[in-house]
């Protein structure tokens, strides 16, 4: 999303939009200041982020939605210069979130309710080329069908924006692998990569995620790597190469948490309590990121017409949020 978005609503709107009455409108908002959501990189980010603001709008509160980076948003929050980020993925933060959090500058309010899993996938043509797959030791033997004119004899594999951070080039090294890691510039750039290789039936390596649309029309397979052990991260001893970290997969199941500023619950109390309750399942976000990077409509229009269908859901989350 490029500049930030200002949108209030009114104590008569909240009265209206939740069937409330006086007391309502005299509770929210606290402050009138906004409420700063922080809009990182990829569409689920922002569908997340836009479906949170306007319920708070609904309950009064002004909202404005600010482009940061993954990582920079955390001096953001601490400094409250952001409320909140709402779709932190706990597999790629890397060590700036536990630091955060033990110094005290953010707030964990709890897991979204995604479903999220990371892996390193490959069309399922891709089989052929290379047999052996998914076990992971077949790329040792066929990396060169992976290579481009920047990377060759070596493979390329498609990662992450450079953004989202780089945890697979040490993996790449620590499993011994001929491959070279070239960060995708966008969320839209790695999808179409992908997809440009599925047209053409080209062989193609990338780190990829669930929940997004794509996995929906191709089908992308995970190659098996030696099963993820937390000691894997810190203990060079630990796995099949012991001299160093990161020779095993991604952890599987990993939350997805909900971030805010700590002077949050101080300053705007009913927000934070809906916020703490908000909650998207993979089966709510996959048809929007469908709707929006596919079917190419709007996400405010795709966001505002799940908060319409949605209202016995949301509804339970703010009554708790009043209390």
């Amino acid at each position: 999303m490029g500049a930030c978005v200002r949108v209030a609503a009114s104590a008569v709107a909240l009265a209206l939009a939740l069937g409330g009455g006086a007391a309502w409108a005299e509770s929210v908002p606290e402050s009138s200041d906004p409420i700063k959501l922080a809009m990182n990189e990829w569409t689920g980010q922002h569908v997340t982020t836009t479906i949170a603001g306007k319920i708070l709008q609904r309950m009064g509160y002004t909202v404005e939605y600010v482009t940061a980076g993954y990582y920079p948003q955390f001096t953001g929050i601490a400094d409250g210069s952001l409320t909140a980020t709402l779709e932190l993925w706990g597999t790629n933060v890397g060590e700036i979130y536990t630091k955060a959090l033990a110094e005290g500058t953010v707030e964990d309010i709890g897991t979204l309710g995604l479903a999220p899993r990371e892996a390193w996938m490959y069309p399922a043509y891709v089989e052929e080329m290379c047999p052996g797959l998914p076990n992971w030791e077949a790329l040792k033997d066929c990396a060169e069908i992976f290579a481009s004119p920047e990377t060759t004899p070596s493979g390329r594999f498609v990662d992450y924006p450079a953004d989202w951070g780089d945890l697979n080039n040490p993996r790449i090294k620590a499993l011994g692998l001929d491959f070279v890691a070239i960060p995708a510039g966008t969320e839209g750039a790695l999808v179409a990569e992908i997809q440009a290789a599925v047209e053409k039936k080209q062989p193609i390596l990338v780190m990829f995620f669930k929940p997004q649309w794509l996995n929906a029309i191709v089908d992308l397979r995970e190659v098996e790597l030696p099963a993820y052990d937390d000691a894997c991260y810190t203990d060079p001893a630990w796995g099949i190469n012991p001299t160093e970290t990161y020779d095993c997969d991604w952890i599987k199941g990993a939350a997805i948490y909900k971030v805010t500023w700590p002077g949050m619950k101080d300053k705007w109390p009913a927000a934070y309590n809906f916020l703490k309750s908000f909650q998207l399942t993979n089966e709510d976000q996959t048809p929007l990121l469908y709707a929006i990077d596919q079917d190419g409509r709007a996400l405010d229009e795709v966001a505002e017409e799940w908060v319409e269908n949605n209202k016995d859901k949301w509804q339970a989350w703010v009554d708790a949020a009043m209390m």
